[in-house]
């Protein structure tokens, strides 16, 4: 294992990397929290605001801000067209900058594993959150495999190059996330897993794709030459035997919402 931290930097690459998964998985994911038209939305851990654009697009947000820690990530999502009325703020999940019940919905996309508090993290979001409102989340199953480059981290793992982790893989148990929101004095808490496929033209969409994003890319990067067309050859004869054609990847999310009580 290493400590070295997954960093988020480059918007586009990160966008290919894991902004295509995060919008299969938040379509429906905001279709089953349901939320209304001419809400106050906070997405805390908004990265390149690829969760941020389906907010925007469906639900017709009141008001629509943005909290993430990497500034990098936000001034990306601050040139997207669909984002201009939003409010990206460079801040930390524990330690949200709003007011009390400042917000109608506070969501975490992706997000609770990388928070060293996750408890933390779901208070804060709840103390923001008005009565009768919502805070909600979706996370890679991390411990169960759900994770969509899992494949890839495994064969990294077998040559003695592990993957970066994030701090709190245990946050993504729907169990760990049903006590989060528990202990958070959250109510008419529901969970689910919410499953997701990509298509990749060919292995070199896949690759480019690994290569240009965190975690497996920092890896990839760090090899010389000789050992990163040595680990292509053997990922390639993995997740492509036929040696050509698409390659599909899955993905399992686990979901979670709750209702603030009236005190």
């Amino acid at each position: 294992m290493t400590n070295e931290p997954i960093r988020f930097s480059d918007g586009a690459a990160y966008d290919r990397f894991m902004g295509v998964w995060s919008r299969l998985v938040g379509k429906e994911f905001l279709n089953w929290i349901a939320p209304n038209d001419g809400q106050r939305w906070l997405d805390v851990g908004c990265g390149n605001g690829a969760f941020t654009e389906l907010i925007a697009e469906q639900h017709k947000p009141l008001a629509l801000v943005g909290i993430d820690p990497s500034e990098a990530q936000l001034a990306y999502a601050r040139k997207q067209p669909l984002l201009q009325s939003v409010d990206f703020v460079n801040a930390d999940a524990m330690a949200l900058p709003f007011p009390d019940e400042s917000f109608d919905l506070a969501i975490m996309p992706l997000v609770i594993f990388f928070v060293p508090k996750p408890m933390q993290g779901v208070a804060e979001m709840a103390r923001v959150v008005a009565t009768g409102g919502t805070v909600a989340a979706y996370a890679w199953d991390m411990e169960g495999g759900g994770f969509p480059y899992q494949l890839v981290n495994e064969a990294l793992a077998a040559i003695g190059r592990p993957t970066p982790k994030p701090p709190s893989p245990e946050a993504s148990r729907l169990e760990v996330l049903s006590d989060l929101w528990a202990t958070a004095g959250l109510s008419d808490i529901h969970t689910r897993a919410i499953v997701a496929e990509r298509t990749y033209t060919n292995f070199d969409d896949l690759w480019n794709t690994i290569l240009g994003g965190p975690s497996a890319g920092q890896g990839l990067k760090a090899m010389g030459e000789e050992e990163r067309i040595h680990f292509r050859e053997l990922l390639q004869a993995r997740l492509q035997p036929s040696g050509s054609g698409s390659i599909n990847l899955t993905g399992r999310a686990h979901a979670i919402r709750g209702t603030v009580p009236s005190l």
